[in-house]
């Protein structure tokens, strides 16, 4: 397991680095099929916050956390992750044992918009999937959209979490 460390506004200091590495490593306690896992350390104003993502075999688990204290804020990511891995641990070490993922480009638009600019291009893979896998992987990732490939429909879907709660899918209608 690598584990890079990363500051945004904050020096990583050598006793800040042995203390994630230190917390990252409990980690490995689950499973030793984590890939590099990317800690990114941030202070803005009064406010640390701790960013985690760690891949394990094509899915990623993701938590950030934010308190007064840089330690304190990399205890509740760390614990926030074990709860992630202990709800989902039969889906993740299911899925860890299936094939490697496929490699999937999404198709961007060409024309660009005069008034907006395109600011980031991310690629990801993309490997088929069931919508309630999508829903887990959105949990997972802590973020309001996920875009996979529906294993049913072999199209690219799109499920997002609703301000009700609940969940909704987009399909295209070919």
């Amino acid at each position: 397991m690598n584990i890079i460390i990363r500051g945004k506004h904050i020096e990583v200091t050598d006793a800040l680095k042995s203390y994630v590495a230190k917390r990252v490593g409990k980690l490995e306690k689950y499973t030793d099929e984590f890939q590099d896992i990317t800690v990114t350390l941030l202070v803005e104003r009064d406010r640390h916050r701790v960013e985690v993502t760690a891949p394990i075999n094509g899915m990623i688990l993701r938590g950030e956390e934010e308190t007064g204290d840089m330690y304190s804020s990399i205890d509740l990511v760390l614990e926030k992750l074990e709860r992630q891995i202990d709800k989902y641990r039969t889906r993740i070490l299911r899925k860890m044992r299936t094939k490697a993922l496929k490699d999937h480009e999404p198709n961007l638009p060409t024309a660009a918009d005069e008034e907006h600019q395109l600011v980031r291009n991310k690629r990801f893979p993309a490997k088929p999937m069931s919508v309630d896998e999508a829903i887990m992987q959105l949990n997972l990732v802590g973020h309001s959209f996920y875009v996979f490939t529906n294993a049913d429909t072999e199209q690219m879907n799109v499920v997002y979490r609703r301000k009700d709660g609940d969940y909704g899918l987009l399909e295209p209608d070919i």
